[in-house]
């Protein structure tokens, strides 16, 4: 129960970060010394970090049957120590890759550890991760207390603070481009920092520190930006970026930044309908009974995914990304109690489409309860996820006829977005399994 309520309250001040009005104006992650001119950054120490007892697992949020056994990767552990800020510090570095690295594919998704102590752009991106070949290297520079925690003798020399943040991820970068990396002479190419939530928060914050911190030879650290479950303005940089809302952010009103393809406009905003803030499927800290209303199994990962695989092939190959439509906002609350456009079924008008929305099964409403005689502290948890409000089986042959008919929508629904690029192949069965599971 102690390590539920630390989690709940570290979710709690999330939403607080996210939500405040001054969140713009607190500087709390960045750092307080940098430096005026590009200036070229250290590289920190690198150990094996082996003991005593278990490791602290991030990343439990993968979907059954197709986890790090199944694809063959293996998490390496070490630790990482250096000077930022002008003071010491000492981070955990999990490298989770192929077994065989003559898999890899040279691409690396780097993310600092979520504040409640979980790697969620590695969750959220598993199976085409490891399907691709390519490394997910996680950063522990907030939420120490989760693995000390967990494992006090073997976490106990970890020690960040906040404003030593932005300058410690740029160190992991140089460190992962360097001749001391985990992962040298394995063909490395690119490196991009993904954020979820509040590691969104903390990678805005980095922002500043990129056109500051730089490789030796002067070149950038990270070569791309994912920032996803978010949805503040974000002025793009000289690097490739794409900005994920979800529909707790977009039904709000998201960024009215638009998508640019000029240098030091690398910039793409892609609003998928119906997905939530919170993963609620396969997030095994999530339990059936938590939240009033049934928490969607709508899959969150298909879509994160999707933004990954562009923003890499944008910094890989310079493959311009598809641009989207946004979800339509009329700003009315009082003609369907939301400020979007909802369609006949409840659900968003507009943005990039997927086969849940488009050959619906049920109404996806952003913003569960929690249920009577649960935990107060886990009731953010509840408000960021999304829950389904199923449709009758009468209501599904009214508009299907069939199951057949219906499967076989939905398997042309998903053809026609894996052509558009708004969907890929590695999910298509998995979604099909989906389908296939809905009862007439």
């Amino acid at each position: 129960m102690k390590q539920k309520i630390t989690v709940a309250l570290s979710f709690m001040l999330t939403l607080l970060l996210l939500s405040s009005p001054l969140s713009a104006q607190r500087d709390f992650m960045a750092p307080k010394n940098l430096p005026a001119q590009p200036t070229t950054v250290s590289i920190p120490s690198i150990s094996p970090l082996t003991g005593p007892g278990t490791p602290y697992d991030s990343a439990l949020g993968q979907w059954p049957g197709y986890d790090m056994d199944h694809f063959d990767y293996v998490a390496d552990e070490y630790t990482i120590s250096g000077n930022a800020d002008g003071s010491p510090y000492t981070a955990r570095l999990v490298v989770r890759r192929p077994a065989d690295m003559d898999r890899f594919s040279g691409l690396v998704i780097t993310e600092p550890m979520h504040p409640a102590g979980f790697a969620h752009g590695f969750e959220h991106n598993s199976v085409y991760i490891m399907d691709s070949g390519h490394i997910a290297v996680e950063v522990t520079t907030m939420g120490l207390e989760h693995a000390q925690l967990h494992n006090p003798q073997r976490y106990a020399n970890l020690m960040v603070s906040n404003n030593q943040i932005s300058e410690i991820l740029a160190q992991t970068g140089a460190l992962i481009k360097s001749d001391s990396s985990p992962i040298a002479n394995s063909g490395l190419r690119k490196v991009i920092l993904f954020g979820t939530s509040a590691t969104s928060r903390i990678l805005t914050d980095y922002l500043p520190s990129h056109a500051i911190f730089k490789l030796a030879d002067g070149s950038n650290i990270f070569d791309g930006f994912q920032p996803t479950s978010n949805g503040s303005r974000i002025l793009p940089v000289d690097v490739p970026m794409i900005q994920m809302p979800t529909q707790h952010e977009f039904m709000n009103v998201a960024t009215a930044v638009q998508d640019g393809d000029e240098p030091g406009n690398q910039f793409r905003v892609y609003e998928f309908t119906g997905i939530g803030h919170l993963m609620a499927r396969h997030n095994p800290r999530m339990t059936p009974q938590l939240c009033e209303n049934k928490p969607t199994e709508y899959p969150l990962e298909v879509h994160f995914s999707v933004a990954l695989h562009h923003l890499l092939q944008w910094v890989d190959k310079g493959i311009l990304p598809p641009r989207a439509d946004r979800v339509l906002i009329d700003r009315n609350v009082n003609n369907d109690g939301s400020l979007m456009v909802l369609d006949e079924h409840g659900n968003p008008v507009g943005g990039i489409r997927n086969p849940y929305v488009d050959v619906p099964v049920a109404q996806y409403v952003a913003g569960n309860t929690l249920s009577p005689g649960q935990d107060d502290a886990l009731s953010v948890v509840c408000r960021l996820s999304v829950y389904e409000v199923p449709f009758s089986k009468a209501k599904l042959r009214q508009l299907y006829g069939s199951k057949e008919n219906y499967l076989r929508l939905v398997d042309e629904n998903l053809n026609e977005l894996e052509a558009q690029g708004w969907s890929l192949p590695v999910y298509h069965d998995l979604i099909m399994a989906d389908a296939e599971a809905i009862e007439f």
